[in-house]
């Protein structure tokens, strides 16, 4: 990841309007901030959202607060909570979803 030419920028992200995306069940709230090719969120996950699509982007995700079921499209699961990350690339065979049972909050950046 190459952070394109920016000023020092501050975000209030609770001043960024959400944008809804619904999944196979539930709903994620978004709030972002994009300069060139970077995206950087703050993500919900309404209690009960499962993605609707195996995701292939690269991603350093952070957990915020709840509990995060990532599914590897090879079977394997992992389980996340508040202060736990991963990170994955572009690149591989590591296409992967999310889930949660009770909702959850994420700070992501791709």
């Amino acid at each position: 990841m190459k952070i394109p030419a920016l000023a020092f920028t501050v975000t209030d992200w609770s001043a960024v309007e959400p944008t809804r995306h619904d999944g196979e069940t539930g709903f994620a709230l978004w709030r972002s901030f994009n300069i060139g090719d970077l995206r950087v969120r703050q993500v919900e996950y309404s209690p009960g959202y499962l993605a609707d699509h195996w995701c292939d982007r690269g991603h350093v995700l952070y957990v915020l607060e709840g509990v995060l079921e990532t599914e590897l499209r090879d079977g394997r699961r992992f389980t996340l909570t508040a202060g736990m990350s991963y990170q994955v690339s572009d690149f591989g065979d590591a296409a992967h979803r999310s889930s949660t049972v009770d909702g959850v909050t994420l700070f992501i950046v791709d």
